[in-house]
């Protein structure tokens, strides 16, 4: 079955409009904030009316969260007809961005970062009130890229990296800034929406400070901040009972100091700043939930120190770049075939008793196999029970007429960052935003179920004086001694690994978390020691425990099987027919995406309106790489041309006559897939004489 179908056709969605317009699946959900604030309840987004929270969504990076009142117009309705419900202004405060959130344009010198630019906030105030009337919620970021200045009174902030990070955490002039900053922000009265930001429901969640925690790699050299550090740690042992201690060794990549008293010191100091922080907002009348990072290299350690946040995040990208102007080199593959996925830290981050956020994730361009990133990551959120992500990001800027992936090119000058811009910008890759009708149906409406059974995986050992490790397998993966004499290198103190037993392909199966001294097991909650296995080692094939979810490491292929959803993804050329409760899919390319979803609240065996996307390869015109895909010599230009998907369809369907149209790049129809209806099934070919990457399948 399998063949190299070697044949394209131009695909490139517009930057201003969508070629599917699924905004009347969710009207009744507009505009955002209809419900009341977001809360947290039994680890659970709740809103003040009891309706269950669920996002998906995307980043909106830097100058793309302050565009002209006409673009916060246009791109609201186009995200809305995509099925998104959630955008996160990252990176708002990054210096090199033109606008920032303190500077709207270049030339004057800019003394301090202690006021918010008129301008940049009128642009802010009226997205935010474009997204909130097509019931698009906003997840607001504060410490994430700034820069602090002289004149902000930061001493030595030449030498200091964005956001300070680490420094920022326990220093007490920066930790001022902050908050002087979350006054100005939350009490910032929008005029568009006459509300104060911190009064806006539709404002749903925010965190203290982006991929920032003081455990992982010291690189903590700057003075005086390096002073001050072992000046607080000498303050915490005397308090604490300990001697105090010579020679404390803090040095870039080095570390030596990684003792367990070490360890705990850190996480009482970055407790101390998230509670700080936290209580802060809360004294200032901000009521939604609140999140203290989403970085996960701080692990055990940092999971203690966010207990008293409102839930946890994290980060995760199936991506490895070596990126420089005379080398692009980076990862093309599949994880299908992997034991551990890319979101193998997900469940660790996960805890029991608080709900769980994405805020970052990515398959990126040129990445040839990404659009399973997609639809994995949509079907794994929604068996957890997770309360949403957002990818990766939209966008960079808002320049329109862009008619090609990567666009704007990848930027070396974007502060030191190769692969910050264009590598990431999705908003029309059509390996992952053509996706994302689907993915947004998976996770709010519940196409995919919640596992029914919470697994609890305590993980309290690593800060324990008597913990060993248990087996040559997880000593080699970084399991930690007692004594912290088999600690890896670059490894900050007994708290890193998340690498459990238990925690093994958790996503594909049932909903799992960790937890704590001091958190509460959820009732009926099932209890598994961390170096037990749920999924036996040598499993080829991993199956939901809600039957619904299958993913197949031998033939690399993952499966949806829903009432309303349904999708074959992976080397799908090599199975043979694939056959799901009511469909049945033949496809003769090598790789590709197959997702089929009812555009009613019928199954698909019952409905009479729905949407099929198939996608493989996609890449600029002109591309140029070397033999394996692993090395770009050229971005290549628009148009946009994907790869021809030639499948065999055949649904089961009584509802009578239907028609399969191939539906443009434009939204305009391109010829019909000529469907066969006979004994209740509709029989059709995508690809042929009219390819597209979108069909609509409707009752005539």
């Amino acid at each position: 079955m399998q063949t190299n179908i070697d044949r394209t056709v131009k695909f490139t969605p517009p930057w201003d409009d969508s070629p599917i317009d699924i905004s009347f699946v969710f009207e009744s959900e507009m505009p955002a904030g209809k419900h009341g604030f977001l809360t947290c309840k039994e680890g659970k987004m709740v809103f003040e009316d009891g309706v269950e929270a669920k996002f998906w969504g995307t980043n909106f990076n830097s100058a793309a969260c302050f565009p002209s009142h006409e673009y916060s117009e246009m791109v609201a309705k186009r995200l809305a007809k995509f099925g998104l419900n959630m955008v996160r202004f990252h990176q708002m405060d990054g210096d090199w961005s033109t606008p920032n959130i303190f500077q709207f344009t270049r030339g004057k010198r800019l003394e301090n970062t202690r006021s918010l630019d008129p301008e940049s906030m009128d642009r802010l105030d009226y997205l935010i009130y474009a997204l909130k009337k097509n019931g698009i919620y906003v997840y607001m970021d504060l410490l994430t890229y700034r820069r602090f200045r002289s004149g902000d009174g930061v001493e030595n902030a030449i030498n200091l990296r964005d956001a300070a990070k680490k420094h920022s955490m326990y220093d007490e002039q920066m930790i001022l800034l902050q908050k002087e900053f979350c006054d100005q922000l939350w009490n910032h009265y929008n005029p568009y929406t006459k509300l104060a930001y911190k009064d806006d429901p539709a404002i749903a969640l925010t965190e203290i400070t982006n991929e920032s925690e003081i455990f992982g790699n010291c690189d903590m050299v700057v003075e005086p901040y390096l002073s001050r550090l072992k000046e607080k740690y000498q303050a915490w042992r005397k308090e604490n009972g300990y001697p105090p201690v010579e020679n404390i060794n803090l040095s870039e990549n080095s570390c030596t100091e990684r003792t367990r008293e070490m360890t705990l010191f850190k996480i009482d100091l970055q407790k101390k700043y998230f509670d700080d922080m936290r209580e802060h907002m809360r004294q200032n009348g901000v009521k939604i939930p609140i999140a203290g990072t989403n970085w996960n290299s701080g692990g055990v350690a940092l999971l203690h120190a966010s207990t008293g946040m409102d839930f946890t995040d994290s980060h995760c990208y199936w991506c490895d770049w070596k990126w420089s102007p005379h080398l692009k080199q980076f990862r093309n593959a599949s994880f299908l075939g992997n034991r551990d996925t890319w979101l193998a830290c997900f469940p660790f981050y996960r805890t029991a008793d608080r709900p769980f956020f994405i805020s970052e994730w990515d398959d990126p361009w040129p990445n040839q196999y990404r659009a399973e990133g997609t639809l994995h990551i949509a079907a794994c959120t929604a068996l957890q029970g997770w309360s949403g992500t957002t990818i990766h990001t939209y966008r960079y800027d808002n320049r329109p007429n862009i008619d090609m992936i990567a666009a704007p090119i990848t930027g070396e000058a974007l502060s030191g960052v190769p692969y910050r811009s264009g590598v990431f910008d999705a908003f029309n890759d059509p390996c992952r935003f053509s996706l994302f009708y689907h993915a947004a149906l998976m996770v709010r409406r519940k196409d995919v179920r919640t596992s029914g059974q919470l697994t609890v995986v305590p993980v309290n050992e690593l800060l324990l004086s008597e913990a060993k490790a248990k087996g040559e397998e997880y000593v080699s993966r970084g399991r930690l001694s007692a004594d912290c004499t088999n600690i890896p290198e670059g490894v900050d103190g007994p708290s890193i690994v998340y690498n459990y037993p238990a925690l093994d392909c958790a996503c594909d199966h049932t909903t799992t978390a960790t937890m704590v001294d001091g958190m509460t097991i959820p009732a009926n909650a099932k209890v598994v020691d961390p170096y037990e296995r749920v999924i036996p080692k040598d499993v080829e094939k991993i199956t939901s425990d809600t039957g619904e979810l299958t993913r197949d490491l031998k033939k690399r292929i993952a499966l949806i099987d829903s009432p309303r959803t349904k999708a074959a993804y992976g080397f799908l050329g090599a199975a043979g027919e694939i056959k799901l409760d009511g469909v049945t899919i033949r496809c003769r390319n090598a790789y590709a995406a197959v997702v089929m979803s009812s555009l009613t609240d019928a199954p698909i065996a019952e409905s009479d309106n729905i949407l099929l996307t198939v996608v493989g390869n996609c890449d600029n015109t002109d591309a140029q790489y070397n033999d394996n895909h692993t090395v770009q010599y050229s971005k290549g230009h628009g148009p946009i041309e994907a790869e021809v998907i030639e499948a065999e369809i055949e649904i089961e369907n009584n509802q009578g006559i239907f028609r399969v149209d191939a539906i443009g790049d434009n939204g305009m129809q391109v010829g019909s897939a000529n469907p066969v209806t006979e004994n209740g099934k509709i029989k059709f070919s995508t690809g042929g004489d009219f390819p597209s990457i979108h069909y609509l399948i409707q009752k005539l």
